[in-house]
C-alpha cells in the first residue's frame, strides 16, 4: 500500500497510549466485526509468546482498541477506556491467551470469533502509527491494509468461481480489482473497491457463495490508479530538478496524487487538526485527571512557573515543553489527541510546530503547509521502515517525531527545500539508537522527557540547517542506518516492558501499585510474584 500523509503519518485521531496498541487493535476490531457481521458471540485473542503483546495489551490499550473495534466503535469514542467492561455487558465471551507460535512480526494479533454459530479466524498484525495489515482471513491469506472496501465472496463450487469473478468485473466505475484465489475444494474472490459494491451485486454473488463485506477503516482510500510522484528523498530532488520548491509544496503535490483530493482539500485537512491540537494543548495546560497512569498533571504547574518567571530563560523552547507536556498528559488521561506520527510520539512534532508558529506570526494555512512538510519526512521513514516502537525502538518514533518537526520549523521560517532535509537529517542523527522502554507500559515515563528531547532537538537542528551546517549524511541514509541499528537491538528494548528502565525497581513497584488500584483488564484475580505485567 502507497503510503498517505493523513493515513501513515499523521493521523489517527484517537484516544488512548499507543498508536500501536489502540488505535491499530480497533481497526483490526472493526474488520473483525465486519468479517461476522456484528459484536461476536465469543472471542479468543492470541498473542505469541515471543511477541510485545503479552506483557503489553493491557497496559497499553491493546485490549481497550479491540473490544472497541469490535462493538464497532471510533478510534476517538469516549467510551473506549470502558470497552471492556461494554463488551462483557453486550453478552461476549473473552478469552486472551499467549501461545508459542514463533509468529515474525512482534504485533501479532490472533483473533477466533464465534457468532451466530459459525466461527471465523482473522490473523493481522499492527506496523506502526495506528497502521495495520491483515495477512490472513480463515484458511485463506491475503494482505489487506483497510484502505478501500472489501468484499470477500467464498466460492464452495469451485466451477462457479469464474462467474462470480465475471460478475464483479462486470460493476462499473467503482471496482478496482478482482482477485481469485484457488483453494483445495473452495475458492476466494476478493473484490477491491473504493465504494460500497450495489446490494444487487452482493446479492448476485451470495447466490454462488458466502460473502462478507469489510468497510474501510482509513481516511483516505486507494483506488486502481493511486500512484505517488516519489517515495524517498533522492526521489523529491530529482522530481524538484533544482528548482528548490519549498518541501511542502512537494508534500501537496503528493498527498494529491495519493488521496485524488484538491489542494484546498489537502490544506484544510491538516487545518481541522492543528485546531485539534490546540484544543488539545489547552485541555492539557488547564489540568487533566485519570486513575491510571504513573505522572500527575504536571502542566498546570509548568504554566505557573512560566508565568511567574520562574524558569531560565529559554524562549520558545520554554513554551514548547509547556505544550509537550500538556499533549502527553491528554494522551496519558485518553483525551483525544493525534497520533504524528504515534501516540508515544504524539506532543513533539505539533508542540514545536505551533509554537513556532505563534512566535513567528505565521496563520493556520502556513502552520498547515508546515505540517505537510513534516509529513513528508515521515513519508520517507515509514515507506521503507516503521514508526513502531516494538520494530525500532523509539528511534523510530521519537527519532521521526524529531526528523519531522525539524522540517516544520525550517518551513515556517522560509527555509529551503535543501534546509528542510538537511535539518530532518541533523536531527535524526543525533536520536539513532534510541531504545523503548515505557515504564509499567503507561507510555508516560521517560516518554514525556523523550518527547521534550525531539521537540528541543528539532529546533536546534532547524537553526543549524537554517545556518548552513552541513547534514553530511543524505536522510535517506539516516533513514536505512536507523532501521540496521533496530535489527540489532535486543527484543527486550523495543517496547515489550522487559528492559531499560521498565524492569528497575521503582518501575516494577510503579506497576504493581498501579495493576492494585485498578485491577487487571484479563480478569487475573493479582499481579504476579515475579512483578511482571497481570496480564500474560
Amino acid at each position: 500500500m502507497l503510503v498517505s500523509i493523513f493515513n501513515d503519518v499523521i493521523g489517527p485521531v484517537m484516544r488512548g497510549a499507543s498508536s500501536s496498541h489502540c488505535a491499530a487493535a480497533l481497526r483490526i476490531g472493526r474488520l473483525g466485526r465486519d468479517l461476522v457481521g456484528g459484536t461476536p458471540d465469543e472471542i479468543l485473542v492470541e498473542f505469541d509468546r515471543g511477541g510485545s503483546l503479552p506483557t503489553t495489551h493491557e497496559s497499553q490499550g491493546s485490549d481497550m482498541g479491540l473490544f472497541g473495534g469490535l462493538l464497532g466503535w471510533e478510534a476517538d469514542d469516549p467510551r473506549l477506556p470502558d470497552s471492556a467492561e461494554a463488551i462483557r455487558a453486550a453478552g461476549t465471551v473473552v478469552r486472551i491467551e499467549t501461545v508459542d507460535v514463533g509468529d515474525p512480526h512482534p504485533n501479532t494479533y490472533r483473533l477466533t470469533l464465534l457468532r451466530d454459530g459459525v466461527t471465523h479466524r482473522l490473523h493481522a498484525i499492527s506496523t506502526g502509527g495506528g497502521m495495520i495489515e491483515v495477512i490472513s482471513i480463515d484458511t485463506w491469506s491475503l494482505s489487506l491494509h483497510g484502505d478501500s472496501h472489501e468484499t470477500l465472496v467464498v466460492v464452495e463450487d469451485r466451477a462457479a468461481t469464474a462467474a462470480v469473478a465475471r460478475q464483479m468485473e462486470s460493476v462499473g466505475g467503482i471496482v478496482d480489482q478482482v482477485t481469485v484465489t484457488e483453494g483445495e475444494r473452495r475458492a476466494l474472490v476478493r473484490v477491491r473497491s473504493h465504494r460500497p459494491l450495489p446490494a444487487e451485486a452482493v446479492a448476485a454473488a451470495a447466490a454462488l457463495g458466502r460473502v462478507h463485506s469489510l468497510a474501510p477503516v482509513l481516511p483516505v482510500l486507494s483506488r486502481r490508479d493511486t500512484r505517488v510522484p516519489f517515495s524517498s528523498a533522492t526521489e523529491l530532488l530529482a522530481v524538484d530538478g533544482g528548482r528548490n520548491l519549498p518541501l511542502w509544496r512537494h508534500a501537496v503535490a503528493y498527498e494529491m496524487e495519493r488521496g485524488g483530493l484538491a489542494e484546498h482539500e489537502v490544506i484544510d485537512r491538516m487545518i481541522a487538526l492543528v485546531r485539534l491540537w490546540r484544543t488539545a494543548i489547552d485541555s492539557g495546560i488547564a489540568g487533566t485527571t485519570f486513575d491510571d497512569r504513573v505522572l500527575p498533571a504536571q502542566a498546570p504547574a509548568y504554566a505557573s512557573a512560566l508565568a511567574a518567571g520562574r524558569l531560565v530563560g529559554g524562549g520558545p523552547l520554554d513554551r514548547i515543553v509547556l505544550a509537550v507536556t500538556a499533549l502527553m498528559e491528554v494522551k496519558s488521561s485518553m483525551g483525544v489527541i493525534v497520533a504524528a506520527p504515534t501516540a508515544g510520539a504524539c506532543a513533539a512534532l505539533p508542540a514545536a510546530a505551533l509554537t513556532i508558529a505563534e512566535d513567528l506570526g505565521r496563520d493556520d494555512e502556513a502552520l498547515a503547509q508546515a505540517l505537510l512538510a513534516a509529513g513528508l519526512i515521515g513519508v520517507f521513514i515509514c515507506t521503507p521502515w516503521s514508526f513502531a516502537a516494538e520494530v525500532g525502538g523509539c528511534q523510530a518514533e521519537g527519532g521521526s517525531a524529531a526528523a519531522m518537526a525539524a522540517a516544520a520549523i525550517v518551513t515556517l521560517a522560509d527555509g529551503t527545500l535543501h534546509q528542510s532535509l538537511a535539518a530532518a537529517s541533523l536531527a535524526m542523527q543525533s536520536m539513532i539508537g534510541l531504545i523503548c522502554d515505557p515504564v509499567a507500559g503507561r507510555v508516560e515515563v521517560p516518554c514525556l522527557g523523550k518527547n521534550v528531547m525531539a521537540a528541543a532537538n528539532a529546533l536546534a537542528c532547524a537553526n543549524m540547517a537554517i545556518a548552513g551546517f552541513a547534514e553530511v549524511i543524505p536522510f535517506d541514509e539516516v533513514v536505512m542506518t536507523a532501521k540496521r541499528v533496530a535489527a540489532q537491538m535486543p527484543r527486550e528494548v523495543r517496547c515489550t516492558a522487559l528492559g531499560g528502565l521498565a524492569i528497575t525497581p521503582a518501575a516494577r513497584a510503579i506497576e504493581r501499585r498501579l495493576a492494585e488500584r485498578r485491577g487487571c483488564g484479563c480478569g487475573a484475580p493479582s499481579v504476579p510474584a515475579d512483578g511482571g505485567s497481570c496480564c500474560r
